[in-house]
């Protein structure tokens, strides 16, 4: 779907309501569209083909992403080559024979992968994992097997994943390596697997060397409070070199390049703040040539002077923060991606020889002309001395001299990242611009737990689900308080999985911090979401013992049930809104549906949506748009913000209302109709 919405023409189309100005404001400042923000991109995910011959990108088919290809030249004449109808493809990736596009895809968003292959020349698509129930994993592609991949296939035992090598033309399948119990392996160019990991019962993990007999033998140690900050990258060409990112001795993770011939190990880069995070890598040498390290914002260090003075090019090109999305693998053209605040995400293809960067196209031009917050990044203290890493972004009437204090205080949303072992960034957040074009400070909190700050940060996580990972959050509402930023009496908190789970905390165990919650699949008790997981995370249980807390002891069920919201759902007295995907893998659909039984037997209000179609998360854009449609409503009526009515955002959605319609304004109305 391509959209073309200004603002004059979102004056002149949408509702009076829309476009009147919230109190305080200058002018007009109209109502951004849901479609806008939420619908599929015009293009996005553009690469460039291996050979530098071709241009792909996901473009809408209908209203669906899907992949499409054109000459590098002259992006115009691009076709769709995939043919999805329903989901839409997003994540994707060209074989080295440069005539072969790759993509996965589930079913209704049970994340039961398969990996399929798409001939350029024939437009044969083929299902190279014609396997029901199983949950493919990319596990390596080299320029040295153009035509073949190697993927990992849990056919045999759905908790481990053997390794397969699979010509993509003929879907033809070996197995190259049976898992008998490892957590995943690492491969060279030739797909030798040349190392396995595996849990440690503390919660660590070990590495284990091919020897010359073929069998595994004990190569590294990775402590448990290393895990989450320690592990390897990849192997140059000549596989004798292995590029790893490594926190022990030191809090955050430096970029280690080791000799597994001598076994000399030897620090390429770090950063007193960031883990090594994003990479440039030479396409056929493998040798890291710059690194990344993000804090508040991402900063590069180059290691290879053969490309020193392409980075300070790209810095120059435009606004923001760039990385290289892909390569051609004669390392002459990249395709590079900038991302904003206040717009949308640019594409460019950079000519290494030419020193020059063309302009594509951006993910989303209706947003060009948009009246869009800026997103200011914020240290906030915690109660016992940890720095926040946190974003911050405003009404744009709120703050016209854009420093990022409004001029008095206004209705906030606390926004709470997943995971939780994830983190918030700087750059365009859609979530961050809805919210905030409807009159809402909004707040991103990197708390414990969020990776990219050193192991001491994660560390500081460990077993303080519901403690003091919920205290830095209270503590960053106190300060969005005390810096008159937000309206006390009138904060939300929203969430996804992890933000989710938060959510439900905040309204049983600070019950009157907050005005209402979101709670986007959220797990209501860390028993039952540990009882349910997929069963290929089974080989990295002992990470969720050892970090959450032990489901599998009396003593460790008391403490976890001790930290479920489900436990203290009597104290719930704020209004709460739960959207859940009924196919959903990692969070079941039990876990929404055991707090509003609770809550109903205790005659407490809630409004559950439920989506039968998705999984963890809203994928499909009408899903989306007509949860985010219903959260508008809702906002609005505990908040006081704007909100753009429901109207037709049902439209082509499947949403459910098990219970609660009647307590969003319009959402009776909009689920009858619908119904039409």
């Amino acid at each position: 779907m391509k959209m073309t919405w200004q603002v004059a023409a979102a004056c002149a189309i949408a509702a009076p309501m829309l476009c009147g100005a919230p109190a305080g404001a200058e002018g007009p400042v109209p109502l951004i569209p849901r479609d806008v923000l939420f619908g599929n991109p015009e293009r996005a995910n553009p690469q460039i083909s291996p050979d530098g011959s071709k241009i792909s990108f996901v473009a809408a088919v209908d209203g669906v992403l899907n992949v499409w290809v054109g000459p590098a030249g002259d992006i115009s004449e691009a076709k769709p080559v995939t043919k999805d109808t329903y989901r839409g493809i997003r994540q994707y990736f060209w074989t080295y024979t440069s005539e072969d596009i790759l993509y996965i895809q589930d079913k209704n968003g049970d994340e039961n992968w398969h990996v399929y292959s798409v001939d350029l020349t024939t437009n044969e698509i083929k299902d190279l994992t014609p396997i029901d129930g199983i949950a493919a994993q990319f596990q390596g592609v080299s320029p040295r097997h153009p035509a073949e991949i190697l993927l990992g296939i849990n056919d045999r035992n759905a908790q481990l994943h053997d390794v397969y090598r699979v010509n993509i033309e003929t879907g033809e399948r070996t197995m190259v390596q049976q898992n008998d119990g490892y957590a995943g392996f690492l491969s060279d160019l030739d797909y030798n697997i040349r190392i396995a990991t595996r849990m440690t019962p503390d919660g660590g993990m070990e590495y284990l060397r091919r020897s010359e007999s073929g069998d595994f033998e004990p190569f590294e140690t990775i402590p448990m409070e290393d895990m989450l900050t320690t592990s390897p990258i990849g192997f140059d060409a000549s596989g004798n070199l292995l590029y790893s990112i490594d926190s022990r001795g030191r809090n955050t993770a430096g970029l280690f390049v080791q000799d597994m011939t001598t076994g000399k190990k030897t620090l390429l880069a770090e950063n007193a703040r960031a883990d090594a995070g994003d990479f440039i890598v030479h396409p056929t040498t493998r040798a890291v040539q710059a690194v990344a390290f993000e804090y508040d914002r991402v900063q590069w260090t180059v290691l290879d002077p053969s490309i020193a003075k392409d980075v300070e090019y790209l810095k120059t090109v435009t606004d923001g923060d760039f990385n290289v999305i892909n390569q051609t693998l004669d390392n002459n053209i990249w395709m590079v991606a900038y991302v904003l605040d206040a717009g949308p995400v640019r594409y460019y293809l950079y000519d290494r020889q030419a020193g020059k960067a063309e302009y594509l196209f951006s993910n989303r031009p209706a947003l060009e002309k948009l009246p869009l917050a800026r997103m200011h990044p914020r240290i906030i203290p915690s109660r016992d001395g940890k720095n926040l890493v946190s974003y911050l972004s405003l009404p744009v009437w709120a703050d016209s001299d854009g420093d990022g204090v409004p001029a008095e205080p206004v209705p906030m949303v606390l926004l709470v990242h997943g995971g939780p072992w994830g983190r918030d960034s700087w750059g365009y957040n859609g979530y961050h611009q809805w919210l905030a074009n409807r009159g809402y400070a909004v707040l991103s909190v990197n708390f414990r737990g969020s990776t990219g700050f050193g192991k001491d940060f994660i560390n500081a996580a460990n077993r303080e689900w519901a403690g003091k990972m919920h205290d830095d959050l209270i503590d960053a509402v106190n300060w969005a308080v005390e810096k008159k930023i937000a309206s006390k009496d009138k904060i939300a908190i929203m969430g996804g999985s992890y933000g989710g789970y938060a959510t439900l905390v905040g309204l049983t165990f600070t019950p009157d911090v907050f005005a209402c919650g979101v709670d986007i699949v959220g797990p209501s008790n860390i028993v039952t979401l540990l009882n349910t997981i997929p069963p290929y995370w089974q080989p990295l249980m002992e990470m969720f013992t050892s970090r959450v807390g032990d489901h599998r002891t009396e003593e460790g069920r008391k403490f976890l049930e001790s930290r479920s919201p489900l436990t203290f759902v009597d104290r719930i007295s704020k209004p709460l809104l739960i959207g859940q995907g009924a196919n959903d893998p990692r969070v079941k659909q039990s876990e929404s549906d055991q707090i509003v039984k609770a809550m109903q037997a205790k005659n407490i209000p809630v409004t559950y949506v439920l989506f039968p179609d998705e999984g963890h998360g809203f994928a499909r854009p009408e899903n989306s748009m007509a949860f985010n449609a219903v959260t508008e409503a809702f906002l609005a009526e505990h908040l006081g913000g704007e909100y753009e009515p429901i109207g037709d955002d049902f439209s082509g959605s499947t949403i459910e209302v098990p219970t609660g319609a009647e307590q969003v304004p319009g959402l009776e109305t909009a689920i009858k109709s619908s119904a039409k």
